[in-house]
C-alpha cells in the first residue's frame, strides 16, 4: 500500500465478542474522493472515527502518511485531518468568521492572536465554500445547507490534507446536497485535499467518488473503484433491497424498488446488471 490513508487488516466491535468491522484493508491515495457507503449499523461513523483517532483499533493498522496514527499528537494529528460531523449543532453566540478562525487556534502566537496569514486562510475557506457574505452573521441564523458550508470551511482552513466528512448532506435538499458535493470535489481538484466520505446516496457518491469502500452488515467490504463497486448485484447484497440500475451517459444510476412499488415487477431486477 502507499496511500496517505492505509488500513490492514482492521477489526472493531464496541462489544470485543462481536466486532463491527472485521480485517478491513484498503488505502486512499493522496488527492482521491473516497466514498464510505453502507446500511445503517455497518460501522461506516466507527471507521471514521478510527481513522481520525477518536477509536482505537481492537486489531490492525491504520496508517496516517506513512506514520501509524498512534504515533501522532493530537496537535500533529488535527494538522494532517480535519473532520466534518454530522449536521453539528451551531456553536451559540458565534459569527461565521468567528467559527472559521477557530480552526486556526493551533497556530496562534504564544500571546493567543490570530497573524495575518491566519486571517488569509480564513477568508480564501469563507471564499472557497461562498459563505464570505454571510460571515458576520451568527451561526444560528443561517440554513442547514448554509451551517454546513460553514463547517466545511471551518475544516478547511484548518489546513489539513485530508477531509473526514460523516453524511455531509443529511438534512439537505437536493440543491444544497450537489452544492456540498461540487464543493467537495473543488477541494480535492483545486487544493489536493484527500475527500473521505460517509455517505447513504449511492448515486452521487458514484458521480463524485473516485474510489468507494462498501460495507456489508457481515463484516463483508468492497473497495474500488466506483463503477466496480457500486453495482446493482452488490447493492442488492449489502443492503437486502432489489434495485433497478440504468445509464444516462457514462454514469450509472440506481433506484431502489419495494415490493409495493409501482411497476417493480415489470423491472428486471437480475444479476445481470443490464438494466437500461
Amino acid at each position: 500500500m502507499s496511500g496517505i490513508i492505509e488500513v490492514t487488516n482492521l477489526s472493531f466491535g464496541y462489544a470485543p465478542a462481536n466486532p463491527i468491522l472485521k480485517n478491513i484493508s484498503f488505502e486512499a491515495p493522496s488527492g482521491t474522493f473516497l466514498v464510505i457507503a453502507g446500511p445503517n449499523g455497518a460501522g461506516k461513523s466507527t471507521l471514521l472515527n478510527l481513522i481520525c483517532g477518536a477509536l482505537k483499533p481492537q486489531s490492525g493498522e491504520i496508517m496516517l502518511d506513512a506514520s501509524p496514527i498512534e504515533s501522532y499528537s493530537a496537535e500533529a494529528l488535527a494538522a494532517k485531518v480535519a473532520v466534518v460531523r454530522q449536521e453539528s449543532v451551531p456553536i451559540f453566540g458565534f459569527s461565521v468568521i468567528e467559527t472559521v478562525l477557530m480552526a486556526r487556534t493551533p497556530y496562534f502566537s504564544a500571546a493567543g492572536f490570530e497573524s495575518q496569514a491566519d486571517r488569509d486562510i480564513v477568508n480564501d475557506a469563507l471564499e472557497l465554500t461562498d459563505t464570505t457574505r454571510f460571515a458576520l452573521r451568527p451561526l444560528t441564523n443561517l440554513s442547514s445547507g448554509e451551517r454546513q458550508r460553514v463547517f466545511i470551511a471551518r475544516a478547511l482552513a484548518q489546513d489539513s490534507p485530508v477531509l473526514l466528512l460523516d453524511e455531509p448532506t443529511s438534512f439537505l435538499d437536493l440543491r444544497h446536497q450537489v452544492d456540498i458535493y461540487d464543493l467537495l470535489k473543488t477541494a480535492q481538484m483545486e487544493r489536493g485535499k484527500t475527500i473521505v466520505a460517509v455517505t447513504h446516496d449511492i448515486n452521487l457518491a458514484a458521480q463524485y467518488g473516485d474510489e468507494a469502500l462498501l460495507l456489508g452488515m457481515d463484516g463483508s467490504f468492497q473497495h474500488g473503484r466506483t463503477s466496480e463497486v457500486f453495482s446493482a448485484e452488490h447493492i442488492r447484497n449489502v443492503f437486502n433491497v432489489q434495485v433497478f440500475a440504468g445509464n444516462i451517459g457514462r454514469e450509472r444510476f440506481f433506484i431502489p424498488l419495494g415490493k409495493l412499488a409501482k411497476d417493480s415487477r415489470q423491472i428486471n431486477t437480475g444479476p445481470n446488471d443490464n438494466n437500461t
